[in-house]
């Protein structure tokens, strides 16, 4: 019953072109969609924070059971992919969003903070990023298309929400507060690539946060920083524009808010 849901859903279309009217036009009308929505429920004072982002968590939670399971059966014919395994910086929010709704009420207000800084800072970062280099969205199927497409704007969605309804702490000591969280991500998924790496490769490879350590950065800039000084600067390179890109994205915040 399974295989003939994700049979159902798998709708074929013509592989999309980056920077295509396609492309442009869904990005553009998702972004002021996911604007407004967090503008009209940040000014609704009914509706608590940690249910917006609670609700955004378990949203992406089932989007990406969807899609892990339309990539296991549709797509790779029963085999798993671990390239998709869901810890790329654009997956932590919805970790952070599930946990965010069920911190106590108790938690101190440092630890509150830290949650939505990060959906600010590295949320957006991420969301606009993807889609300003799409290419890891666009499919040949619809569904999965609009999942990585709708992904993204809920990132976006979730980041201004939190920015709008006061939720993040706009000095430089709260953007200082959410780098070890970041750096404990890139750990965990330096412990994935590196887990899958030793046990099935060459069957299975990972970049988790793309940041294997035994292959060259395959982002543009870092791949050749990789190349002239070695898989490990290419990487803390990248590490360290994503810091770069997450503090511009927190002074804008705090220069527009």
């Amino acid at each position: 019953m399974i295989d003939r849901f994700f049979q159902w859903t798998a709708w074929p279309m013509a592989l999309p072109v980056p920077y295509s009217p396609f492309h442009i036009i869904l990005t553009i009308l998702g972004v002021l969609a996911s604007c407004l929505s967090a503008l009209h429920l940040a000014a609704s004072a009914r509706i608590r924070p940690r249910a917006v982002l609670l609700a955004g968590g378990v949203l992406l939670a089932v989007l990406e059971l969807y899609k892990q399971g339309f990539l296991y059966l549709i797509v790779n014919g029963g085999q798993y992919n671990w390239w998709y395994f869901p810890f790329q910086l654009c997956s932590v929010p919805m970790y952070l969003g599930l946990i965010y709704g069920f911190l106590p009420d108790a938690a101190s207000r440092s630890v509150a903070e830290i949650i939505p800084t990060f959906l600010q800072d590295f949320g957006l970062l991420g969301g606009i990023m993807a889609l300003a280099v799409p290419e890891g969205l666009l499919h040949p199927y619809w569904t999965l298309t609009l999942h990585g497409f709708l992904w993204h704007f809920i990132l976006i969605f979730l980041g201004f929400y939190c920015k709008q309804k006061g939720l993040v702490d706009s000095s430089n000591q709260s953007f200082l507060r959410i780098l070890p969280l970041y750096f404990v991500c890139c750990g965990i998924a330096a412990a994935i690539n590196t887990g899958v790496q030793m046990t099935v490769y060459p069957a299975g490879y990972a970049d988790m946060f793309y940041i294997n350590c035994f292959f060259p950065s395959e982002q543009p800039l870092f791949h050749q920083i990789s190349l002239a000084l070695g898989n490990g600067w290419g990487h803390l390179a990248y590490m360290l524009a994503s810091c770069a890109g997450a503090y511009l994205i927190h002074r804008l915040c705090r220069i527009f808010s």
